[in-house]
């Protein structure tokens, strides 16, 4: 189960992340999951993150597995700030690690919140932190120059 739908989750991701290529298209990535979610009213949340939740206590090799896949998440929105970085959207010494990270984290945090309370705006607002800290970065390279 896990392998299913982690490969439906990171290839649904990978198709829509590799196509983002600007602030614009990371806007327009943004409000399409956040739209999907809106669907359901929030209220199943990521799948991944629900098969985390459900099983990762007990079950180690299903853990190992759900780590990898997070990985793989987190990979993708590494080559996302790579491409920023090559495109000179964000400064090249940038730690693209730190901040996919950080988009991970306001996915998932994003996906809890509006599961909890039926309502999308809490996932909105934490991606919407993590876009606005890459504008910041913009910036302050912006300014530097």
């Amino acid at each position: 189960m896990i392998e299913f739908v982690g490969e439906r989750t990171i290839t649904g991701e990978r198709e829509r992340l590799e196509k983002v290529r600007t602030f614009a298209g990371l806007r327009r990535w943004r409000d399409a999951l956040v739209e999907r979610n809106a669907l359901q009213e929030g209220r199943y949340g990521c799948p991944l993150g629900s098969l985390a939740n459900e099983v990762s206590d007990q079950d180690s090799v299903a853990r190992g597995k759900l780590h990898d896949l997070f990985m793989a998440w987190q990979e993708l929105f590494e080559d996302l700030l790579r491409r920023f970085q090559r495109e000179g959207v964000i400064p090249q010494d940038a730690d693209v690690t730190q901040l996919a990270t950080g988009f991970v984290a306001a996915v998932q945090g994003g996906y809890l919140l509006a599961q909890a309370s039926r309502d999308v705006t809490p996932m909105a607002s934490a991606i919407d932190m993590a876009i606005t800290h890459l504008h910041l970065l913009a910036r302050e390279q912006d300014e530097a120059s």
